[in-house]
């Protein structure tokens, strides 16, 4: 088992014709992901590695039994497009664009309120659960089974440290980016819940940053009600106040989103944080 990529994942590739699209869609074939098709209005009958284009999801749904989408759709256009696949009832939507109006995120989170489907994203690298598929950008080739679980708002710090789990024989049933921006559809708070009942996640690694109170509220969350063992780390700690760092969603206001404060909140849950990356895997094998 695995939280939010299965084996029954049935996914579609939203603006696959695009330059983006296309590219992702091959590596995902690539990596054995059970992608069934794509969206593009106005290029519904074309094929892309093969796979058929529809004018819209209902009409994937439909035609190919879709249960999830990736969007590689451009900015202005990304919030309908997540409706669109929240409309039709897909259980998981990943959102990959990044430059997301937020009023327009705003708006899109709102519509999914009520609904059955998931969003992870928008600016996120995706989804992937080694073994079964991957929707989004990771890099496949760094990915091994095994029983961690990861969950972070950055990419490139996603890839990096599965690579030192994987190097150092730790593997992964999921792997989560949630977004970096200040609104994203899922939290770390969310994914922990999944895991938290994901019989194949033995051990959770969380990755935040700086900005926001997510990772505050993730600690809280793991105080009161997390069962399995968690690892984190805060990147931005010499970032200074009231300066955005990278993301959209790294900015520090007061006391409240610093690095030393979510590393407080950590430590006051029972949650070892490590100083570098480096360190990681070492806890991880301490808790195991």
């Amino acid at each position: 088992m695995a939280v939010l990529l299965t084996k029954e994942t049935r996914l579609i590739v939203q603006g696959i014709t695009g330059r983006d699209g296309s590219f992702q869609t091959q590596a995902m074939l690539d990596y054995g992901t059970k992608v069934v098709g794509g969206v593009t209005p106005g290029r519904g009958g074309q094929t892309v590695s093969g796979l058929p284009v529809f004018n819209t999801v209902a009409e994937a749904v439909d035609k190919v039994g879709a249960n999830a989408a990736v969007g590689f759709v451009p900015g202005p256009g990304a919030a309908d497009s997540i409706m669109e696949a929240a409309a039709a009832d897909l259980d998981l939507i990943v959102c990959i664009t990044d430059r997301m109006p937020i009023l327009d995120t705003l708006r899109a989170y709102s519509f999914l309120r009520g609904r059955r489907s998931r969003l992870i994203g928008p600016n996120c690298p995706g989804v992937t659960t080694p073994g079964v598929g991957k929707a989004g950008i990771m890099p496949g080739n760094i990915f091994r089974q095994g029983p961690v679980g990861l969950i972070s708002r950055s990419g490139t710090l996603t890839y990096e440290v599965v690579n030192l789990l994987t190097n150092a024989g730790l593997g992964q049933s999921t792997c989560v980016g949630i977004g970096g921006d200040p609104i994203v559809g899922s939290s770390f708070k969310d994914i922990l819940q999944l895991f938290n009942d994901d019989p194949a996640t033995e051990i959770i690694v969380l990755l935040g940053e700086v900005g926001g109170a997510a990772e505050e509220e993730a600690a809280e969350w793991l105080a009161a009600e997390g069962k399995k063992p968690v690892v984190s780390f805060i990147s931005g700690r010499t970032a200074p106040e009231g300066k955005r760092m990278g993301h959209a969603g790294a900015i520090i206001s007061g006391n409240r989103g610093t690095a030393e404060a979510k590393m407080a909140a950590f430590a006051a849950a029972g949650v070892p944080v490590a100083d570098t990356i480096e360190e990681i895997p070492g806890l991880v094998k301490a808790k195991l």
